[in-house]
């Protein structure tokens, strides 16, 4: 007698195995069903690409208009995204997670002297931010004055700012040569400086500036280092055509003692930027005594409203420039219609031949779509590498920076794609819908 048990396990065993043979079976079928399909497909494809190739010029001049329209959508978005590009990255050399602090304007005898000539700052209230704002990680003064540098019989006329050591983190400063100045430099207003690339080319020429001595208005100062290069900003100004020495360094011996404070600050991150300027304006509106209806007695900008305020335009532009070209591929997919229309004309006898031997009018749709599609598609791609083409062509005569996204030229694609099979439905369902038996009597 079998037991129980081993009966269960052949059950199990032969249930298992049907049900292998089913799902080896559904897969096989799925795939013999895909490769049907898919060819199929291709099939339609070789006849809609002969049916093209028979008539080159005609094709061609239908593709023009798709050619032109994505050709101008790639390098017009490629020169605004560029310009876009390139202002983000001035923007990134202000510094990491920067914040300004300003006075604001100050009035006298009833004339306003603008945003930051008010005295409302002070370095208590620097002190103040540092040890009462926990969003921020760093602050610094931010004080500027230009004057005459001679160094030996050289001399250049620049900017000299003044800063503490913090002042090197905020605004991402690297070193290229020798030292930044410490604590102690800024404690005891040493006569110690950092020259930029600039001053390095005009000022110092082939010799190496480290250690040499510059006048600053008649005093000595000792070139202990080099700041690496950052270019122009977003305004044009040459960033390294300075020279940074200790903010105290600055208004007790350039200056004088000053009221007339500037603030550089950092949040502890990008994304807590906001709550930094926040806390910093209670605590300044606190310090300042400003009741709730009196406005701020200072300016604050962050990093980002200056990207948003400099990248808006720019994005403006960038869309209005892609729409206008956009334009073109109404105008492409407009002549893949009209020429589409004509070849149903032409090969009306050609469409009741294939419908009398058994072709079904879903093939003979999906054939007259195929080729519009074709036609947009090779368009599209000979569009794509003439806007590239172009775009480096602007950058290299111009000088302009441009950028070639690939969403550019995905989106270039799919977008010819679409209007082939916009404006190719009609002809193809036009031909589709064509009865046999009339069709076999055109001429």
């Amino acid at each position: 007698m079998v037991p129980a048990a081993a009966v269960v396990d052949a059950w199990a065993a032969d249930r298992t195995y049907a049900l292998a043979r089913c799902a080896c079976s559904g897969t096989l079928f799925f795939i013999t069903i895909l490769l049907v399909h898919s060819m199929a497909l291709l099939e339609i494809f070789r006849i809609a690409f002969d049916a093209l190739i028979r008539n080159k010029m005609r094709s061609l001049l239908t593709m023009l208009g798709i050619i032109i329209g994505v050709g101008a959508v790639i390098a017009m978005v490629a020169v605004g995204t560029g310009a876009q590009t390139s202002i983000e990255a001035q923007i990134s050399s202000l510094g990491t997670n920067v914040l300004m602090i300003w006075p604001n304007s100050q009035t006298r005898s009833g004339v306003s002297g603008g945003g930051g000539s008010g005295t409302t700052l002070t370095e208590e209230d620097m002190s103040a931010i540092r040890e009462q704002c926990p969003a921020v990680a760093r602050i610094s003064p931010m004080m500027r004055s230009g004057a005459q540098l001679v160094a030996g019989d050289l001399n250049w006329s620049t900017q000299i700012q003044g800063g503490s050591v913090d002042y090197f983190t905020i605004r991402d400063w690297q070193i290229a040569n020798g030292e930044q100045f410490s604590d102690q430099d800024v404690r005891a207003a040493t006569k110690v400086c950092l020259v930029g690339q600039t001053v390095v080319a005009n000022l110092f020429q082939d010799q190496n500036p480290i250690g040499q001595t510059v006048r600053i208005r008649n005093i000595p100062f000792k070139v202990i280092g080099t700041l690496k290069p950052k270019g122009q900003n977003m305004m044009g100004q040459d960033q390294d055509d300075f020279v940074l020495i200790p903010y105290t360094t600055l208004y007790k011996r350039l200056m004088g003692n000053t009221r007339n404070w500037n603030m550089l600050a950092s949040a502890v991150a990008k994304n807590r930027m906001t709550e930094a300027q926040d806390q910093i304006t209670q605590l300044l509106r606190q310090r300042h005594k400003l009741n709730a209806s009196e406005d701020n007695d200072f300016m604050i900008r962050s990093q980002t409203d200056i990207a948003e305020a400099s990248t808006a335009t720019t994005k403006i532009m960038t869309t209005l420039l892609g729409s206008i070209a956009s334009v073109s591929l109404i105008v492409g997919g407009i002549g893949i219609m009209n020429i589409m229309l004509v070849s149903v004309t032409e090969r009306t006898r050609e469409i009741g031949i294939r419908m009398s031997i058994g072709a079904r009018r879903r093939d003979i749709l999906a054939q007259f779509l195929m080729e519009a599609i074709v036609l947009s598609l090779l368009g599209g791609f000979i569009g794509i590498m003439i806007g590239v083409g172009s775009s480096t062509l602007i950058s290299k005569l111009a000088g302009w920076p441009t950028f070639v996204s690939t969403s550019s030229i995905i989106l270039s694609v799919v977008f010819s794609m679409i209007v082939g099979m916009f404006f190719g439905f009609y002809p193809a369902r036009k031909a589709a819908s064509l009865n046999p038996i009339e069709a076999l009597r055109f001429e």
